[in-house]
């Protein structure tokens, strides 16, 4: 029987555009202006600020003004000037993550002070709140469904249903060690990626019901951001590290398994360290428990001394396999799914802007960077 052959990554490369510097503080927030040569930025020192792309190539502020607290502006056709609109008064502590959706004229915020908020934003009228466990550092909204999906700081992602002026709890889920540091939905596919602290992402099956998480393993720090190209199913993920990642999603990908519980090693038997009783029936000293990333069988280190990667199951670095299942790893397998480039700044934000395929990071050098993927990932 001939094997599918999947899909293999394009060699796309970010190339680096141009540079925005003279911040004072470092650039929290910020977007590529959708068809036009422009950067709106907001940073610690609250300032927003927009930027417009000059003859010289060079970015050059227009306007700027300082924000009191969640605020809201009117920008001039020609984006130089900027009027104040509204000012929201909904938290207490430091706003964590503000997005607008447009469909259903709503501003939903959340802050460190634990609360997610969403207003109107045509009457300015505080629509709910609900509370959440830990503050929130990650919020996607699908407007199809009013799902709202909340990552915090626990590690917990939660989905919430929104209405007019109530909201309901639809269900949590968690796979990250660490706390929850981006998300991002892709509404086609009906597919929400989360990023972690922990250095992983994880793809949750929302549409499809059936529960699936993928993991992918290819940072080797916190990732900082997500973005998803839906055209050409390209998850792209930033770190702190300065690493930036663009993933093939058009292949079959895996779900990697849970580890088993085993009191001796499931290969030979040999029993672990806290087994005293086969430890003094067998004469042996116990022997430390590892997890074969494949199979998720518990072996000793003698049955898993192999290292390989399987990128469709999420691995783009080597990790531990036990014998038997390097063995059955081909060099089809171990194809990467995924390219890797160094952003030269650490990340602390990413933005990706599909109408011309341009990439935005901002990073704690106080510089904002706008990329072109060479090849396009129009």
């Amino acid at each position: 029987m001939a094997s599918d052959i999947q899909p293999q990554p394009q060699a796309r490369k970010p190339c680096l555009l141009s540079k925005i510097e003279a911040f004072q503080e470092v650039v929290s927030t910020a977007v590529i202006i959708p068809k036009e040569d422009g950067v709106i930025s907001v940073s610690e020192d609250r300032t927003i600020r927009v930027w417009l792309k000059r003859d010289s190539g060079q970015y050059w502020p227009s306007v700027y003004h300082t924000m009191p607290c969640k605020s809201e502006f009117v920008l001039a056709e020609d984006y130089n000037k900027m009027t104040p609109a509204r000012t929201y008064q909904a938290h207490q502590s430091r706003v964590t993550v503000v997005l607008f959706v447009l469909e259903m004229e709503w501003l939903l915020s959340t802050s460190q002070d634990k609360n997610f908020t969403w207003h109107c934003s045509e009457s300015g009228q505080q629509l709910g709140t609900y509370r959440t466990s830990a503050w929130v550092s990650g919020l996607q909204f699908d407007v199809e469904t009013r799902h709202a999906f909340v990552g915090d700081q626990s590690g917990q992602v939660t989905i919430l249903k929104l209405e007019q002026d109530s909201c309901s709890l639809v269900t949590t889920f968690k796979g990250h060690t660490g706390n929850v540091t981006a998300l991002c939905w892709d509404p086609v596919q009906r597919v929400l990626f989360s990023g972690s602290s922990d250095h992983s992402i994880i793809m949750w099956d929302i549409g499809g019901r059936k529960g699936t998480a993928i993991e992918l393993q290819g940072h080797n720090d916190k990732v900082q951001g997500l973005c998803y190209a839906s055209h050409t199913r390209q998850l792209i993920s930033c770190s702190a590290d300065g690493g930036i990642v663009i993933w093939n999603m058009d292949v079959t990908r895996q779900e990697t398994p849970e580890w088993l519980d085993s009191d001796s090693c499931q290969k030979c038997e040999q029993p672990f360290f806290w087994n005293f009783k086969q430890m003094w029936d067998s004469k042996k000293i116990g022997l430390r428990q590892h997890h074969c990333r494949k199979c998720g069988q518990a072996v000793c280190g003698k049955c898993s001394s192999k290292r390989s990667t399987i990128p469709l199951m999420g691995f783009e670095f080597e990790v531990r396999v036990c014998d038997s299942c390097y063995e059955s790893i081909s060099d089809e397998d171990r194809a990467p799914t995924a390219t890797f480039h160094d952003s030269k700044h650490s990340i602390v934000h990413m933005h990706y802007e599909p109408t011309a395929g341009n990439l935005l990071t901002s990073g704690t050098d106080k510089v904002i960077k706008v990329w072109m993927e060479t090849g396009s990932l129009t």
